[in-house]
């Protein structure tokens, strides 16, 4: 396959899902204030008054990779993986599975799993505080981008992107709902699909900072 087209791919994909995993974590913030206080208080310790932000600025934002990752976990944009293949007859749960079976793995499901996960409808960042889970293909309890050697070859990329969009928008802007909106009105509804993208579109207001 020409590697120019496999370039391409990772770009399209990375740019268009890390925007919609963007918009669900600003949801989830102005969804719960207390959440949103506490990431922007981090984001603006850390930056502070730096034009340039580092890889290493990011590595000292904890409460907000906790944020994103609590997103990933309740909205993960694919919420079915792309099905595997069975090379084998095997045999799963008590199910005989035969070989040439295509298996499409429910992450939606797994990550809001009672039996997994305490309140799993609640948007508690939290919850990864004292955990070592991670989205990165090695923790079963949280795959939004699959694992093994077909899991998202943009995983990389498109994490960057919402990191560094995430911090501009906190630390330069305060948000606030449309007046004769409140946070009730707020809708969480996804449209189903091949990606999962809010229904609703979301609507914020940006208020500029004193010191931007």
């Amino acid at each position: 396959m020409n590697p120019y087209i496999i370039l391409q791919n990772v770009l399209i994909a990375g740019v268009d899902t890390s925007g919609h995993t963007v918009t669900w974590v600003m949801t989830h913030l102005i969804k719960n204030p207390r959440v949103m206080k506490k990431a922007q208080a981090e984001v603006r310790e850390v930056i502070k008054n730096k034009d340039d932000i580092t890889e290493e600025d990011i590595e000292r934002l904890e409460y907000l990779k906790m944020v994103i990752k609590e997103t990933l976990r309740i909205n993960p944009l694919v919420p079915l993986l792309i099905p595997r293949e069975a090379s084998k007859y095997i045999k799963i749960g008590g199910y005989d599975i035969p070989k040439k079976t295509w298996i499409y793995v429910n992450i939606w499901a797994v990550q809001r799993n009672p039996n997994v996960w305490k309140d799993p409808e609640v948007f508690i960042p939290e919850r990864f505080m004292h955990s070592e889970i991670d989205y990165k293909g090695v923790d079963f309890e949280l795959l939004p981008f699959g694992s093994g050697r077909r899991m998202c070859p943009g995983m990389g990329l498109g994490m960057a992107l919402v990191h560094l969009t995430l911090i501009n928008l906190l630390y330069r802007f305060d948000w606030k709902l449309p007046e004769g909106m409140n946070i009730e009105d707020v809708d969480l509804e996804e449209s189903y699909g091949l990606v999962c993208p809010k229904k609703v579109p979301l609507q914020l207001i940006p208020v500029l900072t004193q010191w931007t």
